[in-house]
């Protein structure tokens, strides 16, 4: 049974988590008219295992008493909310009654900085103590590391928790000098490269020595914010394919700006957050990370931010017509996943089967291209099954008119899956 004094720290603390997007949704409130359950709009959220299950994660701050002042943060100093705090007993007990009524499976655990991050991180460790050794819970821990704290409790919450991050808010040195001046991009950096290198050391000693502890297991990841600064989305999607190729992260989250703050140096509030960019960055980053697009291809010189009315792959597409049509029978795999309207499976599937046989353009469809879009860019069997006009201008107008390409409005991507969970649902074909 939970206490009033309990109730309504997690009350608190958990609405305060709701703005690291480094899990997915949180619970949502659905008042109990006399039926059966009970629903509340804090402190749950969801992540996805390795094998594919998803798992229920108590999501919460430590505290929410912050020695730093970031403009964008509805934790900072000079805000007058609700604070709360809880002791490491507590967060441990309460993630095991949590978990006792099956509620949760995990914990998601992050905290603002309370008098320094040392004493931050060193109250972390505790609850990750309690958790692994009093109570002997083995389930899924994910925690923030907290910059500036020392190298040495970084390792040692590295080897309790199932994954770590450090969020890097915003892309850019400039942004975090006038946003967040208490956050030098340089410390950021510190605990990456630490979590990065105990990963590293872990899987070698792994090789020679099965019973090694595991560092970090599920590997480090990290969150910016879109819209809260100037950043274009070309300077957001370099950085993530720097944080990617530097310090080996499986994934970079993308939080739409929610204008919780006011001031000369933020953005002026808008009716509603920025959902459709964050949107196209999640579509980005799936390029980067499982098509083999490079951060220079998807955004050049000449355009700085993504193009809202159509996915950044048809984008390319367009943009590099003089690569297309191409023949399903000929092109290599790598080749085939740049097609607009065929994705990882689909190509996949069209190599396996056309080791049998010549694909032809009716057994695309059954194989899960979305012949919509495809049939500008390729050929099957030499006969192209496009239109005549072959410009980028003509395509976008064939799209839309036929109604071939969904634009999704911002109201249908506020209660979609594919925007909230974007990190787990998101297809690009």
């Amino acid at each position: 049974m939970l206490t009033t004094d309990t109730l309504d720290k997690l009350t608190i603390l958990a609405d305060a988590a709701k703005y690291d997007v480094s899990c997915a949704s949180s619970g949502v409130a659905r008042k109990n008219k006399g039926g059966l359950g009970n629903s509340a709009a804090m402190g749950i959220c969801h992540t996805w295992a390795s094998d594919g299950r998803c798992v229920s994660l108590l999501k919460i701050l430590m505290t929410n008493n912050c020695v730093y002042d970031c403009a964008y943060c509805i934790n900072r100093e000079s805000n007058d909310i609700k604070r709360a705090s809880f002791t490491p007993e507590e967060i441990a007990l309460l993630t095991i009654e949590f978990y006792r009524r099956n509620y949760i499976e995990g914990l998601f655990l992050s905290s603002a900085v309370e008098h320094d991050p040392n004493s931050t991180m060193e109250r972390i460790i505790k609850v990750l103590k309690l958790l692994r050794t009093t109570y002997h819970f083995s389930g899924y821990i994910h925690v923030k590391a907290i910059p500036g704290a020392d190298n040495s409790l970084i390792k040692e919450a590295g080897f309790l928790a199932d994954r770590m991050s450090v969020n890097m808010e915003l892309a850019t040195e400039e942004s975090l000098k006038l946003l967040a001046p208490q956050k030098p991009i340089k410390k950021l950096f510190l605990p990456m490269k630490e979590i990065q290198y105990g990963i590293k050391i872990s899987k070698d000693e792994k090789k020679y020595f099965s019973h090694s502890p595991k560092f970090v297991p599920a590997g480090q990841s990290t969150q910016m914010i879109v819209g809260a600064s100037k950043d274009t989305d070309r300077s957001i999607l370099f950085r993530s394919e720097s944080l990617y190729n530097h310090f080996d992260l499986k994934r970079v989250y993308y939080s739409a700006y929610m204008p919780v703050n006011s001031g000369e140096l933020l953005p002026a509030i808008q009716t509603e957050p920025p959902l459709l960019r964050e949107h196209r960055l999640y579509q980005a980053d799936w390029l980067l990370r499982f098509y083999k697009f490079k951060a220079d291809e998807i955004l050049t010189d000449s355009d700085l931010n993504l193009d809202l009315d159509f996915d950044p792959k048809m984008i390319w597409a367009l943009r590099n017509l003089g690569q297309f049509p191409m023949e399903v029978n000929n092109v290599s795999y790598s080749q085939l996943i740049r097609i607009p309207g065929i994705g990882l499976r689909s190509a996949r599937r069209i190599i396996t089967e056309r080791n049998l046989k010549p694909i032809d353009y009716e057994s695309l469809k059954k194989m899960g291209v979305v012949l919509k879009r495809a049939r500008f860019f390729l050929t099957c069997g030499g006969k192209y099954y496009g239109e005549r006009t072959f410009t980028p201008e003509y395509i976008k107008t064939q799209l839309f008119e036929g109604s071939a390409y969904h634009q999704m409005s911002l109201s249908e991507l506020m209660t979609s899956n594919s925007s909230i969970n974007s990190s787990k649902s998101i297809i690009v074909a």
